[in-house]
């Protein structure tokens, strides 16, 4: 046992198998060591450790089953080409599950403490972040509330806990374009909800609607507001972007639609390309017109899990349009390019986003 950064860290006796790089998928192995942090009302956040990844035990009355009181975030590390490992902008996926704790009436974690239990726990593990191309390390934190208590008010006792996993490409297609299918009977989410909130409920309410499209041969849900069901919000668990007759379009963020790292990075980028960018309310029928119009020449979601996820086919009301000829777009195509090639250490970051760990 040893302590750095006042964390203490109990290395595992027993390492496991590590899978093939090239079968990885997303999400199916995990390293050896997690996390965690816990909260007492009272005493606040304590006890920051790393310990091997293990099982955890919690009271069957543990508020987490039954009042859904819960926040995730998603980032990745990357192996460079000269053996460092790269965080990708890490503080903005922290600022961002403190503005889900707060939503969700969770206490909010310090994040300078945040930000080192990631870079210590990946050191760690630094063995387990894959070299194949295309693969990285997913890192999930996460908090959950644990009081044993049946009763709707905010927990009393919660764990925020952080596990990485080998990851290969999220969709099999990768950056080849997807089918998307418009969902007109269900929502995601609506202003004054928790969308723009990373918590578990969000993505619970997704997956009848997601089975429904994946029968139907799509590979995700493109989820229109709530109210009107008529303007476009994000596509699965990403958001969502069109280039229209030359200037690229994604919906405003109005307290439904999740604020993303890549999001942002993408805007970001195309704003130092000189290609505009605006945010604001874009409707699905806007979309078709602009296709009937021949202006529709893009469309893409962005996500830290697939990056870029160009769009080919769009299917609404009975109706199925197919994008670029099903192709990859040149903006798609230089997006992904940049923000991986930025991310591997292959091209210079000018943005300062790459943290660098030492090993």
């Amino acid at each position: 046992m040893m302590t750095v950064n006042n964390i203490t860290i109990s290395k595992t006796t027993s390492k496991k198998e590590k899978p093939d790089q090239t079968q990885l998928g997303f999400g199916q192995y995990f390293t050896d060591h997690m996390f965690i942090l816990d909260y007492t009302e009272g005493k606040g956040w304590h006890d920051p450790r790393i310990v091997p990844y293990q099982p955890i035990t919690l009271e069957p009355s543990a508020m987490i089953f039954h009042y859904g009181q819960t926040v995730f975030e998603g980032m990745k590390a990357y192996l460079s080409e000269d053996g460092d490992i790269h965080l990708f902008r890490p503080e903005k996926n922290i600022q961002r599950l403190n503005r889900s704790n707060d939503r969700m009436r969770i206490p909010e974690v310090d994040e300078t403490l945040a930000l080192q239990a990631i870079k210590e726990l990946v050191k760690v593990d630094a063995d387990w972040v894959p070299s194949e191309p295309g693969t990285s390390l997913y890192i999930r934190p996460y908090i959950i509330s644990t009081e044993p208590f049946l009763g709707v008010a905010p927990s009393k006792h919660y764990k925020f806990m952080v596990i990485l996993s080998p990851v290969g490409a999220y969709y099999k297609e990768g950056i080849n374009p997807v089918k998307i299918a418009v969902e007109n009977e269900f929502v995601r989410a609506v202003k004054g909800g928790t969308g723009e909130a990373k918590t578990a409920g969000n993505y619970a309410s997704s997956l009848k609607a997601q089975a429904l499209v994946a029968s139907q041969g799509y590979a995700q849900v493109m989820w229109l507001d709530g109210i009107e069901k008529k303007y476009i919000e994000e596509v699965g668990s990403m958001n969502v972007f069109f280039k229209i007759d030359g200037e690229v379009v994604t919906p405003e963020l109005n307290g439904s639609i999740l604020e993303g790292v890549t999001r942002n990075s993408v805007m970001e980028l195309l704003k130092h390309w000189g290609i505009t960018v605006t945010e604001r309310k874009i409707t699905v029928e806007e979309i078709f017109e602009a296709h009937k119009n021949g202006k529709l020449e893009e469309a893409f979601g962005s996500g830290t899990a697939a990056v870029i996820s160009p769009i080919g086919t769009l299917a609404w009301d009975g109706k199925e349009i197919v994008i670029n000829d099903s192709k990859t777009g040149e903006v798609s195509k230089k997006l992904y390019d940049t923000l991986t090639n930025i991310q591997y250490g292959k091209e210079t970051d000018v943005f300062d986003w790459i943290v660098k760990l030492e090993r």
